[in-house]
């Protein structure tokens, strides 16, 4: 797994993002290529590359993503409504970025979750 990621650059603000929120624990973006009219990437600030990687000490991090998706989520106007939080794991699970990441989808109706075959 990589050491390097595009979103570790994203963090150390080496290239652009709209980023929405950072702080010690974790950094929040817009997505460059939305799925929806929401689509927010909010990632741990350390490199973690998969669920499978997740240890206890990442705890902290990981619980600072679901109270920042739930933050942005209101600030955007769509948590009445309703959004949705993906966090994809491995080559079957959907996952490009080796650096874990929790998609903040929303803004429209996402329907059911429904793989395809």
């Amino acid at each position: 797994m990589a050491e390097e990621t595009i979103f570790s650059k994203i963090i150390r603000r080496e290239i652009p993002a709209d980023i929405l929120y950072q702080d010690d624990l974790v950094t929040a973006f817009c997505d460059i290529a939305p799925k929806a009219p929401t689509h927010i990437l909010i990632v741990p600030n350390h490199l973690i590359p998969t669920v499978n990687d997740v240890k206890s000490s990442d705890e902290k991090a990981l619980g600072r993503m679901i109270t920042v998706a739930a933050k942005l989520a209101d600030e955007a106007g769509i948590a009445d409504d309703g959004y949705r939080l993906v966090i994809n794991c491995n080559k079957h699970g959907g996952q490009e970025v080796y650096h874990i990441h929790m998609h903040l989808l929303g803004g429209q109706y996402i329907g059911p979750l429904v793989a395809s075959r």
